[in-house]
C-alpha cells in the first residue's frame, strides 16, 4: 500500500512538470532557484529601524513577558523559527529562545550585508513543544518559521538601519527555495497583543494560533487558519482553473528546483514576476459592469454615517453622491491590488471616497456586481462569491481550504453586510495569557 502511494504521488508530480513543460511561458509553475545570493531591497521587504548605539539593549525597555508556546505539528523535518521586529525606539531586534536581545548593524553599508548571528530557534520534534517569552515592547514583529534556515540582511538606508526581510517576489532570493511563512506580532508597551495571519500576499508554511486570555481562560480566540496540505491543493486548483479558462494560475504557484510545492503568489504579488500576466483578464467583466451602470444606479452601503449612496457611470466615470472624486475603469493590477487606479487614495479624499473603495474593490475581486443582489454593495454573504466568471480563483481557493474561514485573501476581505462574517485572522487582548502557535498543522480541540 506504501509503495502504490508513493508511485502514485510521483506520477502526479511528474504529471504536473510535463504540463508546466508543455505550458506557454508564464503559465507553468514559478520555480524558486536554490543558489540565490541576491536579497531584495524593496518596500514590501525592508523593515526601516533607527540606528542604535551599544547601549541600546541595555537601554530596552522590560515590560510583562508575553509567553509564547510553539507546538510542532510539521511532518516533513526539522523548523526553525525566528522573532524580529522593532523595539521602543524603533530598533531593529531579534528576540532569541532564552529571551535575550540582539540588535544587528549595517555598519553603515548601503548594500544588503547578511547578519551573521545565530538567529534561529530550533524547534523540538513534531508533536512537542517550546515556550518562550517576549520580553519588551515588539511593532511590526513577525514570527517566522521554516524547513531551513533563513537569511536576513542589514542595510544603512540613510534614516537608520534596515532589516531586508526573505522575499517572495524575488525567485533568486536566497531563501526562495525554502517552505516558509510567518504570523505578524505586535506587543504594546501596555501590554496588548496583537497576531494576525494573512494570505493576503502568500500562501506558505501552514500556521495556526490560539490566544487565551486572562480575563476569560475559558474562551481562547482561534485562528486555525487552512489545512495542512493546504499549499499542494492550491496548486492543484490553480492548474485545473489554468485547465478551464488558459490564464496564468498556475504560475502562481511556486516550486524549489525538486519540483515541490513550497508557495502560492496571490495574484497581486505574481504580476510582479510577469507584467503581461492577467493583463486582460478582466477587461469584459470590467466593460459589462461600466455598460450596466450607466444606465442603472449602483448603490454602495458606506456603513458609516453616511449610509447607503448611489453611484452612476457618467462619460465613462463612476461617480457617487457627494464623493470628491470619480472611479475610472480598473485595470488588472487595480482589482488584484485594490491600492492603485480608481482604488488609491489621495490627499482631500472625504470619507465617502474613503468608505468606497474597499467596497467598490470587494465587489469586483468576488464578481458581485452583475448578480441578483449585486447592485447593493455590500449586501450578498459569502455563499455568493466568486460564482460566475471571471473571478479572483486564488481568493475563492483560499476561503475553501479555510477550516474556520478566518485568514484575509486579499485586502478587503472584511468587507461584509453587517452583522455577518468575520475574515480576519487577528487574535488580539489587553490582557493576555499565552499565544501558541501550531506549525504544519492547525490544532484538532
Amino acid at each position: 500500500m506504501y509503495i502504490a502511494g508513493v508511485l502514485t504521488l510521483l506520477a502526479g508530480l511528474a504529471m504536473s512538470l510535463n504540463y508546466a513543460g508543455q505550458m506557454p511561458p508564464g503559465k507553468g509553475f514559478t520555480i524558486a532557484h536554490s543558489a540565490g545570493t541576491e536579497a531584495t531591497v524593496t518596500k514590501d521587504s525592508t523593515l526601516n529601524g533607527t540606528y542604535h548605539s551599544n547601549f541600546t539593549r541595555l537601554q530596552a525597555q522590560r515590560i510583562q513577558p508575553l509567553p509564547l508556546k510553539i507546538v510542532n505539528n510539521f511532518d516533513a523535518g526539522p523548523i526553525n523559527a525566528y522573532i524580529q521586529g522593532l523595539d521602543s525606539q524603533g530598533a531593529v531586534v531579534f528576540i532569541t529562545a532564552n529571551g535575550s536581545l540582539i540588535y544587528p548593524s549595517s555598519h553603515g553599508s548601503q548594500l544588503p550585508r547578511k547578519i551573521e548571528h545565530e538567529l534561529a530557534i530550533p524547534l523540538p520534534g513534531k508533536g512537542k513543544s517550546l515556550d518562550i517569552k517576549i520580553p519588551i515592547p515588539l511593532s511590526s514583529g513577525r514570527v517566522y518559521f521554516c524547513q531551513g534556515n533563513l537569511s536576513f540582511f542589514m542595510l544603512d538606508t540613510g534614516h537608520g538601519d534596515g532589516l531586508v526581510q526573505p522575499s517572495v517576489t524575488n525567485v533568486d532570493d536566497p531563501s526562495a527555495s525554502l517552505h516558509w511563512g510567518f504570523i505578524e506580532l505586535t506587543y504594546t508597551a501596555a501590554g496588548t497583543v496583537y497576531a494576525n495571519i494573512s494570505y493576503v500576499d502568500f500562501v506558505g508554511l501552514i500556521l495556526s494560533m490560539i490566544l487565551s486570555t486572562k480575563d476569560d481562560p475559558s474562551k481562547p480566540q482561534i485562528t486555525r487558519g487552512l489545512r495542512a496540505d493546504a499549499v499542494q491543493a492550491l496548486c492543484d486548483g490553480l492548474r485545473n482553473q489554468t485547465n478551464v479558462d488558459g490564464h496564468s494560475w498556475l504560475g502562481l504557484c511556486v516550486v524549489d528546483e525538486n519540483g515541490r510545492p513550497i508557495r502560492v503568489l496571490s495574484p497581486n504579488y505574481y504580476h510582479r514576476l510577469h507584467e503581461s500576466a492577467f493583463e486582460d483578464y478582466w477587461n469584459s467583466y470590467v466593460e459589462r459592469v461600466w455598460r450596466h451602470y450607466s444606465y442603472k444606479p449602483l448603490t454602495i452601503n458606506t456603513q458609516t454615517p453616511a449610509g447607503p449612496i448611489t453611484c452612476r457611470v457618467i462619460h465613462d466615470i463612476l461617480r457617487c453622491l457627494n464623493d470628491t472624486r470619480g472611479y475610472p475603469r480598473p485595470l488588472a493590477t487595480d482589482i488584484w491590488g485594490c491600492d492603485s487606479g480608481p482604488f488609491g487614495r489621495v490627499n482631500g479624499d472625504n470619507d465617502i471616497h474613503i468608505a468606497v473603495i474597499p467596497r467598490l474593490c470587494a465587489a469586483f475581486v468576488r464578481s458581485t456586481l452583475l448578480i441578483p443582489g449585486g447592485d447593493v454593495q455590500p449586501s450578498l454573504n459569502s455563499s455568493h462569491h466568486y460564482t460566475v466568471s471571471p473571478t479572483h480563483h486564488y481568493s475563492r481557493l483560499v476561503h475553501e481550504l479555510q477550516i474556520d474561514g478566518r485568514g484575509y485573501a486579499f485586502s478587503y476581505d472584511d468587507v461584509n453586510p453587517d452583522g455577518t462574517e468575520d475574515a480576519s485572522g487577528l487574535v488580539s487582548s489587553g490582557n493576555p495569557d499565552t499565544l501558541t502557535v501550531y506549525v504544519g498543522s492547525p490544532p484538532t480541540d
